[in-house]
């Protein structure tokens, strides 16, 4: 059974939109690209030929991709989430135990991620780790340095 993907209906409504485009824009120039070359003659030699039909199969593979992030979709409605613990879309303030430095999570769904700004997968090891968890809580997380120790002092909600 696959994994359900957590995310808002924005998120949802944007990759069914990105589908639309790749599937209906894309992926036509791409055939059309090919027809163009396959006219040129020879396809054993045809180096256009083969390049598009690579590029074919590489955005064939973006649009499944998607398309399974969609059928596992599940929609997260931010205003029945839980105001007073971590969960998708909080804005968890951390210190690190070790360190004595407060750093900020983000805890976002697949394909918002992105670590320079702090938007970090829930279903990441540190994600996971803060995710139920309330202010004042201590957790401790296992990556491939170590161990990682945090104490949660803020959740907010952006």
């Amino acid at each position: 059974m696959s994994e359900m993907v957590p995310m808002t209906r924005d998120k949802y409504n944007s990759l069914r939109a990105e589908v639309d485009h790749l599937e209906n824009v894309e992926m036509p120039a791409i055939a059309e690209k090919i027809a163009e070359a396959r006219a040129e003659g020879d396809l054993k030699e045809n180096a256009e030929y083969h390049a598009q039909r690579e590029n074919q199969g590489m955005l064939q593979a973006k649009i499944n991709q998607k398309k399974a992030m969609i059928s596992n979709a599940f929609i997260i409605d931010p205003s029945k989430l839980s105001k007073d613990e971590v969960s998708l879309l909080s804005t968890v303030t951390v210190k690190d135990l070790d360190y004595d430095d407060e750093e900020e999570f983000t805890m976002v769904g697949a394909g918002d991620e992105d670590y320079d700004q702090g938007k970090i997968l829930s279903t990441s090891p540190i994600g996971a780790a803060l995710m139920g968890k309330k202010v004042g809580d201590k957790i401790e997380v296992s990556v491939p340095k170590g161990k990682l120790r945090f104490e949660i002092l803020a959740i907010e909600y952006r």
